[in-house]
């Protein structure tokens, strides 16, 4: 009888010892804290000075940075995720001038020194549009820092991707962090999954606002490719590029400096999930939803200047049909 009893402690000692062990990739994820108020520009920005970036430490190793919409009016989020062996910038927003967007000095503020250097720091991109890319010559001639090609192929080559769509990642030693291609708003467009946080980073895929599709069809494979490679993986919150919604859920104006009201920038699993029948009921103008609206702005622009056409044909042959009433009356 003791010799079970002790075999049976040794065993549920053992087994407790292996649930601990195994409990990481069961999907613990380091908290964070979404817990700030951004900053929303102005109604006068020139009367209302403010500093052009925000930083926000989400966690130690992790901080979200927002352009201020005074600064810009695209107020671009930009995320620096942190390992043991490099860090990972995703994202360089819409503006070049470091007088202005002092965004170098300030993401190197924050890598934590090794050997007398700065930790070497990656630069990615969500996608290749310019208002996620303008600040990357604030990077290209500072050292230990690799600034990535936004092309589909440069991409997939650097995260070893198998295929174009498909996945890859990048080890930052001591994290790890997924890639997923997620064409339709732009050929290059990729979704980031960050293990140690559960932060899934959609840049202009998924945000609260105005999901602009280039490629309806690709977007849509997109949407569930990238739900079926989170499948059971931890998601604490899915992060855009942008906040285009106020709390009522009204969109702001495309160029407005000003956000009064503004609604948070996390969005959920639930949002990602809701993705492809979204876009199975997308009638390939315009379509609102509860957290974001899609619209096709090439098709949109081609039906608002057919109507122009339109409206100036038909005064052409107003003007013309009463030039000839007129003439008809003189004789």
């Amino acid at each position: 009888m003791p010799g079970r009893s002790w075999k049976t402690a040794m065993k549920k000692t053992i087994a407790l010892m292996l649930v601990l062990l195994a409990a990481p990739a069961f999907g613990t994820t380091v908290p964070g804290s979404m817990e700030v108020q951004w900053n929303a520009g102005a109604a006068d920005c020139a009367a209302t000075p403010q500093p052009p970036l925000q930083v926000h430490a989400y966690e130690p190793q992790t901080f979200i940075l927002r352009q201020s919409p005074c600064a810009d009016f695209e107020a671009n989020f930009l995320y620096l995720l942190i390992g043991s062996e490099k860090a990972l910038l995703i994202d360089t927003g819409a503006i070049a001038d470091p007088a202005r967007m002092p965004l170098a000095k300030t993401v190197l503020d924050l890598l934590p020194g090794r050997e007398g250097a700065k930790l070497p720091l990656i630069v990615a991109h969500s996608h290749g549009h310019q208002d996620h890319r303008a600040g990357d010559p604030q990077f290209a001639s500072l050292p230990s820092v690799q600034v990535l090609a936004t092309d589909p192929a440069s991409v997939q080559a650097f995260f070893g991707f198998d295929q174009w769509p498909g996945t890859g990642s990048v080890d930052l030693g001591d994290r790890k962090i997924r890639v997923v291609a997620a064409p339709g708003h732009h050929p290059s467009q990729v979704v980031f999954h960050d293990e140690r946080t559960g932060l899934v980073l959609t840049g202009d895929f998924l945000l609260p606002g105005r999901l602009l599709v280039d490629d309806a069809a690709a977007y849509s494979e997109s949407a569930q490719r990238v739900i079926e490679f989170l499948g059971d993986r931890p998601v604490t919150h899915v992060l855009g590029g942008h906040i285009e919604l106020d709390t009522q859920g009204n969109l702001y104006t495309h160029g407005s400096r000003h956000h009064p009201d503004e609604r948070r920038l996390e969005l959920a699993r639930a949002d990602l999930l809701a993705l492809p029948a979204a876009f199975a009921d997308f009638n390939g103008f315009y379509s609102r939803h509860a957290n974001f609206a899609i619209a096709n702005p090439v098709r949109n622009l081609s039906v608002m200047a057919i109507a122009a056409l339109a409206v100036l044909v038909l005064g052409l042959w107003g003007v013309v049909r009463w030039l000839r009433r007129r003439r008809n009356r003189k004789n």
